[in-house]
């Protein structure tokens, strides 16, 4: 007979909100939101309390707008570095249930519990409430936790009943629980993936689950054919350790301008502190990218995305930074301004086992090119290394574009 798993889903409530409340305890029964800088063109709600949320504000709308939703919302700065703080010792304590556990963002992670969960309760709900009240007790925060038999709906769970909460989803209650619960709440489901179910009728996690597999598979390929096992609770990938290693898909790094970037000039600028980063990561891994991708955003946050393949590839700034440039001049209109920008390096491969450039018939001058800009780029590296970024520049960086930088996974 096969084991049946046991995941918890654990979730910080009103993370960032909650850990400003430890230093304003006198606040936490008003409306109280994180924010950004407004001054600094980052003037969007992070986070909010209990109390701001039956106001119905709204993670990432602006304050502007939420301000007109609760004139009397009391606004904090964020401090990132206290809630990295507090993450590493919650998942600490996670750790001290289970040895698998699976951060998924700074306030949630995943535990497989089924090899430990005889040793503190011997049931999913009493192992949920053992690490719930342990969390509240050590750090004042508090968590809402799913309990099933998968991640998916686990996840689900976690969501289900907020704050403080714990939820089991089980094979028998499941379509009972889950499946009358908006489409969007399923993970990975985003405004696009919901546009295309949407034109099927689907609405629920249930309209989802009961559809044609084939049609989702033929209109959104193998992502169509994961949603609709993840509506049925066909979900086996395991709860991966933080301290396993994991297979870089992609390495990218984006920013946030305080003054929009109004021609090709100026979004040189920008791009020139980015593909030197994913350069600089990408060697790091000892990868290169076969594609370059450029995310742009404008100023009422509208974006597009757009990529381009190699003719090889690289781990090299200067090519990173002309592909990234070339795709920005030719998909981007300068009458609207360009607020953020993300450069990404996609489909990587080793160092070590790419292939070698195609030569062409008129000799290996790009190829001897190429081996001269390797040089010069690993002295850069070295001198960087040894004497900080701001000891050499190329041409093109020496009137940089003011910008604050922002890992695009925050």
């Amino acid at each position: 007979m096969e084991r049946v798993r046991r995941i918890l889903h654990c979730d910080l409530n009103s993370f960032y909100a909650s850990v400003e409340l430890l230093s304003h305890p006198e606040l936490k029964e008003q409306p109280v939101a994180v924010c950004g800088n407004p001054e600094n063109r980052h003037g969007i709600i992070l986070a909010k309390n209990e109390a701001a949320k039956k106001f119905k504000i709204q993670t990432a709308e602006t304050v502007y707008q939420a301000k007109r939703k609760c004139p009397d919302l009391i606004l904090l700065p964020p401090h990132h570095d206290l809630y990295r703080h507090y993450s590493k010792i919650i998942n600490e304590i996670y750790n001290e249930f289970t040895d698998r556990v699976e951060p998924f963002s700074i306030d949630e992670s995943w535990l497989d519990v089924t090899d430990t969960m005889h040793l503190f309760g011997g049931s999913g709900t009493a192992m949920g409430d053992l690490v719930r009240e342990t969390v509240k007790e050590r750090t004042r925060l508090t968590i809402s936790v799913g309990v099933s038999y998968n991640k998916i709906f686990a996840k689900l769970g976690s969501d289900y009943k907020k704050p403080d909460a714990v939820t089991v989803i089980t094979p028998q209650n499941y379509k009972t629980l889950l499946w009358p619960l908006p489409v969007t709440d399923l993970i990975y489901v985003g405004k696009s993936a919901f546009r295309k179910l949407k034109c099927y009728g689907i609405r629920t996690i249930g309209d989802l689950a009961v559809s044609d597999r084939s049609v989702l598979s033929h209109d959104m390929g193998k992502m169509g054919e994961m949603l609709h096992d993840y509506a049925n609770g066909l979900d086996d990938s395991p709860v991966r350790s933080a301290t396993e290693p994991r297979e870089v898909k992609s390495v990218g790094h984006g920013n946030t301008f305080s003054k929009d970037l109004e021609n090709m000039e100026e979004a040189k600028k920008g791009l020139y502190p980015l593909a030197e980063t994913v350069a600089k990561r990408l060697k790091g891994y000892h990868l290169k990218c076969r594609g370059v991708q450029v995310m742009i955003k404008d100023p009422d946050f509208r974006q597009i995305s757009r990529q381009i393949t190699l003719s090889h590839p690289t781990q090299l700034f200067k090519e990173i930074f002309d592909a990234a440039a070339a795709l920005v001049d030719k998909y981007w209109d300068f009458t609207k301004g360009i607020r953020m920008l993300t450069v990404t390096g996609i489909n990587l491969v080793s160092a070590d086992t790419c292939e070698p450039e195609q030569l062409t018939l008129f000799g290996t001058d790009s190829f001897e090119k190429r081996e001269k800009l390797e040089r010069v780029e690993a002295a850069m590296d070295k001198l960087k290394e040894k004497y900080g970024d701001a000891i050499i520049y190329t041409g093109t960086a020496l009137e940089k574009t003011e910008h604050k930088e922002k890992d695009p996974s925050e």
